[in-house]
């Protein structure tokens, strides 16, 4: 059985909580911390750019919501065993390497779709390949790249340090769409997957500048424990007085309203427009995201962080509803598409304030040598519910309209949220510190 190793780990970056209030940008003043959001930068780049040019390829190449929808569900039958063995082994391994490790995934076969785009020799099964390898590798390095925040930020700076990380996120989804739009227009689509292959170089070498040992409690015990390892972190969420709460939350909501990588799809059948307006759409969700984010830097000191989620969650519903009901407006094309950018900020908004804020408290009541198992179950739901949510989305936008998908969404979500705030009081109780 592992054991904890909490007194002779390695030396890491200050963990104690002493001096003034840190100020909203404080996490960089720390190097290694630096390091890690220009890295960041780099690999969301490749990411969004490359979720774009797949959606808007695949899209057009087969016209089919059916075939948008089978993206998420490959992802979620690689991820969902990988992002397991991923927490262990952020709980096992030197977090800067696995992170490296895993970002060099993307460079190499975002490059190799970019050359087949190319040469004209992409077929929809190579994209539903990468799509599989690169789900993978990214939840094979996610759950390092939470944790490895916690060891090289003070515990003080935290909240911080997650915000700015989640801001970061936002940010390349927001510089990623509209690049995207305009090599799209320009360009193509080999181009886009061309210049995302370009930003995962830094994402890949940038890591293993860190300077503090990260090296985890767990490091360097037998791989024959990992089994036992992935059983204990298990038994550690399931028996967790918030985190099950958070996460069905999570999957509640999500299952019946992710409209990220069905875009193309919202976009042409709701506001009759291409491309460029899904980079213009994606563009405006991630703005919102940012200011959400920025938000939450200034609600550290907001002790009911469960029922801020729960908050940010119910805003998100209703703005579902408002998103789906404006083709039944009847408003002019210009006015409709000016309403829609605007809603699509507010989703991004409120998301991001559920996200970080789930994001922080997972860190905040985990031990540092459970931390890996902790964010990698919090990845567990997410990317279940971000790939049945991909699925379910452009399954129903086919059945019954994308403009009812989401309206029936935005109800299902309200009733997640009533459902959670009155069976899980763990959530609506918490108070930290």
């Amino acid at each position: 059985m592992a054991r904890s190793r909490q007194d002779d780990r390695p030396t890491q970056a200050p963990a104690r909580d002493s001096g003034p209030t840190p100020k909203p940008w404080s996490a960089f003043s720390f190097a290694d911390y630096r390091i890690l959001w220009i890295a960041s930068i780099g690999g969301l780049m490749t990411m969004q750019m490359r979720m774009l040019a797949t959606g808007v390829w695949l899209y057009e190449e087969t016209g089919s919501g059916l075939q948008l929808g089978l993206l998420g569900v490959i992802q979620l039958g690689v991820q969902l065993p990988a992002i397991l063995f991923g927490g262990a082994l952020a709980d096992q391994m030197d977090r800067k390497k696995l992170i490296a490790a895993a970002q060099s995934f993307s460079l190499v076969f975002v490059g190799l779709v970019a050359y087949l785009d190319y040469t004209d020799a992409l077929e929809p099964w190579h994209i539903y390949a990468v799509t599989a390898i690169l789900g993978v590798s990214s939840v094979l390095g996610g759950p390092a790249r939470s944790a490895i925040t916690a060891n090289i930020v003070p515990r003080s700076h935290l909240m911080g340090a997650v915000a700015w990380n989640q801001m970061t996120f936002q940010a390349g989804a927001v510089i990623a769409p509209l690049a995207f739009a305009v090599i799209i227009e320009t360009l193509d689509t080999a181009a886009t997957f061309a210049i995302a292959a370009a930003f995962a170089v830094p994402a890949t070498f940038m890591p293993l500048m860190i300077r503090t040992s990260v090296a985890p409690p767990d490091a360097g015990e037998s791989w024959r424990s990992i089994i036992i390892r992935i059983w204990q972190g298990a038994k550690y969420v399931l028996t967790h007085p918030i985190l099950p709460g958070l996460y069905l939350l999570d999957i509640g909501v999500t299952v019946f309203s992710y409209y990220r990588q069905v875009l193309p799809l919202i976009v042409d059948r709701m506001f009759r427009s291409g491309p460029g307006a899904v980079g213009v759409f994606t563009a405006a969700n991630s703005l919102g995201g940012i200011a959400g984010t920025f938000a939450v830097l200034f609600l550290a000191n907001y002790r009911a962080k469960g029922m801020l989620v729960l908050y940010a969650t119910l805003a998100y519903a209703a703005l579902l509803l408002i998103f789906g009901f404006t083709p039944a407006l009847g408003l002019a094309a210009l006015v409709a598409m000016a309403l829609g950018t605007l809603t699509m900020a507010g989703l991004g908004a409120t998301d991001a304030i559920g996200m970080t804020t789930r994001q922080t408290t997972v860190q905040l009541t985990t031990p540092d040598d459970m931390r890996g198992r902790a964010v990698s179950a919090h990845s567990v739901s997410a990317m279940t519910a971000n790939n049945l949510g991909t699925f379910y989305v452009g399954i129903m936008s086919e059945r019954i309209g994308a403009e009812n998908t989401m309206i029936l969404g935005g109800l299902i979500s309200v009733a997640v949220v009533f459902a959670v705030w009155w069976l899980i009081k763990g959530v609506r109780q918490y108070r930290y510190p």
